[in-house]
């Protein structure tokens, strides 16, 4: 049964991360979920709106809020924990009366006194197919790969605001990529920074903090990082070789969005996730699946030891 959500793509959906929206839809129309992007969005502030100021920043978000109100919307997907972060915040500010009527001078109209529920897509899929149903959909099982998965700081923090079960542990993503097949190994740096922003003004930052991240998916033995921030992807991906030089090591890591990972799975052809956008090649996962849903044994070139 098809179903119709109301949905939050966010600025870097349509920019650096247009493989996660992608993949994103790839993987909701697979599953018969249909994203309708709430009408006349706008930026949610980002990282640096909060911290030039608080009300503006609040007052982006519950214009997006109000719209999907508007739209009738009871339930808000996204897929950036950064915009997941800057909508929920905004929404528990607004409780304060004083805040919002502050707020409310900013917008067109006051807003409304009760807003829609803003969760990640990550939720909204595992709301909707647990990990038994998940796994009947799976066409092309993950079983031949050794994932690690890496949330990033803002997914699961703070646990009040974000509600995505434990800040430190967060699991979520493990079962629905066991679900499809994949091993999972229980990295423990799955909540520790990347860098974030830091890889503009303090490049050797972010460069050190990727490095760590890389080099203990490396050192467990993964086949790939899989993550669901767009900000995280480009500092392990696009910025892999710096991270390279500050561990003095190379580390070769694919980093697949998790919708990346489970459209495979599902049996989305690769050109339709944006798998060619990635950095670091991931055709030999591609080729690992391939082979295993082949009933192939032989080696596939790239693999890892």
């Amino acid at each position: 049964m098809k179903t119709t959500v109301a949905y939050y793509p966010g600025c870097s959906a349509h920019g650096f991360s247009v493989d996660y929206e992608k993949s994103t839809q790839a993987v909701c129309g697979a599953l018969g979920i249909r994203l309708n992007d709430i009408p006349d969005w706008n930026c949610c502030g980002s990282t640096p709106a909060h911290a030039v100021d608080t009300e503006l920043s609040a007052a982006l978000c519950v214009r997006n809020l109000d719209n999907a109100v508007k739209a009738d919307a009871n339930e808000l997907l996204t897929p950036c924990p950064s915009c997941l972060s800057n909508l929920r915040h905004a929404a528990k500010r607004m409780e304060d009366p004083r805040f919002r009527a502050r707020v409310d001078e900013l917008l067109d109209n006051p807003a409304p006194a009760v807003f829609p529920e803003v969760i990640s897509v990550m939720q909204g899929i595992a709301r909707r197919f647990d990990a038994n149903a998940l796994a009947e959909r799976v066409k092309k099982p993950l079983k031949p790969l050794r994932l690690a998965t890496y949330y990033g700081c803002l997914m699961s923090r703070p646990a009040e605001i974000m509600d995505f079960g434990d800040p430190e542990n967060p699991t979520l993503m493990e079962s629905m990529l066991t679900a499809c097949g994949a091993e999972v190994v229980d990295f423990p740096l799955k909540t520790v920074c990347c860098g974030a922003s830091f890889g503009i003004p303090e490049r050797a930052v972010t460069a050190r903090l990727s490095g760590r991240i890389l080099a203990l998916a490396a050192d467990m033995r993964a086949d790939a990082l899989v993550v669901a921030c767009p900000l995280c992807q480009m500092n392990l991906d696009l910025r892999q070789k710096q991270a390279e030089h500050a561990a003095d090591a190379i580390f070769a890591m694919p980093v697949l969005y998790f919708t990346q990972a489970m459209g495979l799975a599902l049996g989305v052809p690769p050109g339709r996730l944006g798998i060619e956008k990635l950095r670091v090649n991931a055709n030999g996962l591609i080729d690992k699946i391939e082979a295993a849903a082949s009933g192939s044994t032989a080696p596939v070139e790239g693999s890892r030891p």
